[in-house]
């Protein structure tokens, strides 16, 4: 019995849930955002299970693509694969049969754009964003596209379509990626170094660079959210700049000071920032129709 248990708890980590956290709530968020009509309960709940599938054999196809240098990291040596709780194979096998049986799922129960849209996020992500991150800091840039498909495939599966309002929420996700990810990168500066990551220019020795930026996105993701509610009346966009101004802090604060603990509480105002808005969105819908 305890081995059963310990090998549910290596392969439950290895699909990153809580990574599929944050993807299943934009993935929730697109559904409603998109949907017209009645709410088809077993439809989304479709969506949820063919989207975590898939999300959960890309996280373990991505940590079988890393593992060497998973080990290098303090952050992230004690992962099955680099810990040697998992053969190899054995989580190739299991994250591809995740991946496959997810996007079957997507496509037979929801609808076929939301499955294609899903694989692609999948290529997306192991093709390009993860062999980059040890090639060129633009891999952030590249790897926030298929972080925000999540959006477009929650839409997808309610309307069986994509539109202007669905780019306008794909955006949010795709900018609200640098505050969140640059953070990341400048709390473990030392360890992706250390096993060769280029998630940071060189030249950016005392990180000014990479904190100017994540005010720029932040300042951009600000404005875009105003955008996608100025149709839903004050109370709305005045939600919108409260949530706006919070993350803003944060980063205005980081811009100032390269401290790792700063980075910590931008990399936490992020986390809380999302679901705020994609609430605030949801309510505008709901009041406006």
């Amino acid at each position: 019995m305890n081995n059963v248990l310990s090998k549910f708890r290596v392969y439950y980590t290895l699909t990153k849930p809580e990574v599929n956290l944050l993807i299943l709530m934009t993935t929730s968020g697109g559904y409603y955002l998109g949907s017209r009509g009645p709410f088809h309960l077993s439809a989304f709940s479709n969506t949820l299970v063919g989207t975590l599938l898939v999300a959960s054999g890309t996280a373990t196809l991505n940590q079988c693509m890393e593992r060497r240098w998973d080990g290098q990291m303090r952050r992230t040596a004690k992962r099955p694969l680099p810990a040697g709780q998992i053969a190899p194979l054995e989580a190739f096998g299991f994250g591809a049969l995740l991946s496959v049986a997810g996007g079957l799922y997507l496509a037979f129960s929801v609808n076929w754009l939301c499955s294609a849209l899903a694989i692609s996020t999948l290529l997306s992500y192991l093709l390009i964003y993860t062999p980059l991150k040890r090639r060129t800091p633009f891999c952030t840039l590249l790897g926030a596209v298929p972080g925000a498909m999540p959006a477009l495939i929650g839409w997808a599966a309610a309307s069986g379509t994509l539109n202007v309002a669905a780019l306008s929420l794909f955006a949010v996700v795709f900018l609200w990626q640098f505050p969140h990810f640059l953070a990341i990168a400048l709390m473990y500066r030392r360890d992706y170094e250390q096993a060769g990551y280029r998630m940071l220019p060189r030249f950016d020795l005392d990180a000014r660079f990479t904190r100017a930026e994540i005010v720029v996105f932040s300042c951009a993701l600000v404005l875009t959210t105003l955008l996608a509610t100025a149709h839903a009346g004050a109370v709305y966009i005045g939600a919108m700049l409260a949530a706006g101004g919070f993350l803003l802090y944060h980063s205005l604060r980081l811009s100032a000071s390269s401290s790792r603990a700063l980075a910590s509480r931008l990399l936490t105002a992020s986390v809380i920032y999302l679901p705020v808005v994609l609430v605030i969105l949801a309510l505008a819908k709901l009041t406006t129709g």
